[in-house]
């Protein structure tokens, strides 16, 4: 264990991971569930299993769009496990936001699958050569609409050929390993939520748009 974020509401620690498979340990971000702060609208101790369950859903879109994510037993006990990505120190994110940088819309696709309620554009770290990686999903799969985001510039845009194949991916994934693997992680409800939104975003074609019931921007938005 190297240290601590300063900041995080929930102990995010950056540790040094050392696996048998690589010759050079890695920096990763650990977050132990008994470290997680209560909210009054999650289930207590699920933060940690809601971020490998965002993993395992970008991994079945096929975009990588969250880093490596895994749940282990740490110093402090179960938690989850996060490679830790460097940034492009020259990537202006509030101008991508702002911009509506066409980077960024895989990541809308994906937290209106997940039902991302906390989307800060801190949450978005492109790196050199352009991808863009998301992290902090663990307020993500609630039964309850509350997408609440800074990636609105696309609301209601017809989804293109390739975010229709991702969401396919996923829905064809829900009914075999990926559905399995987020029932170990997730309330089963919880599961068929997910499956509900990808099905109904696929139905509909086009990105979604603000909610009546739920603020539509998380604060702060940066």
């Amino acid at each position: 264990m190297l240290g601590r974020l300063p900041g995080s509401s929930n102990q995010a620690l950056v540790v040094l991971v050392h696996h048998v498979e690589l010759t050079e340990p890695f920096h990763a971000v650990y977050k132990a569930t008994a470290a997680e702060r209560p909210l009054f609208d999650f289930p207590p101790g699920t933060l940690a299993r809601r971020e490998v369950a965002a993993f395992l859903v970008s991994e079945a879109m096929g975009w990588q769009l969250v880093p490596p994510t895994a749940h282990r037993d740490g110093p402090f006990g179960e938690g989850m496990v996060q490679q830790w990505i460097h940034p492009d120190p020259e990537a202006d994110v509030v101008a991508m936001v702002l911009g509506a940088d066409e980077r960024l819309r895989r990541m809308a696709v994906f937290d209106a699958i997940v039902n991302n309620t906390d989307r800060k554009g801190g949450h978005l770290l492109p790196v050199p050569g352009g991808h863009v990686f998301g992290v902090d999903h663990g307020v993500t799969f609630s039964t309850v609409p509350k997408l609440r985001t800074v990636l609105w510039g696309w609301m209601n845009e017809r989804l293109d050929t390739e975010e229709i194949a991702g969401v396919e991916r996923v829905l064809t994934a829900l009914d075999g390993n990926l559905g399995a693997e987020l029932r170990t992680l997730l309330a089963r409800p919880e599961v068929t939520a997910t499956r509900r939104r990808a099905a109904a975003l696929l139905k509909r074609g086009r990105f979604p748009r603000p909610g009546r019931n739920w603020p539509a921007v998380p604060w702060p938005a940066f």
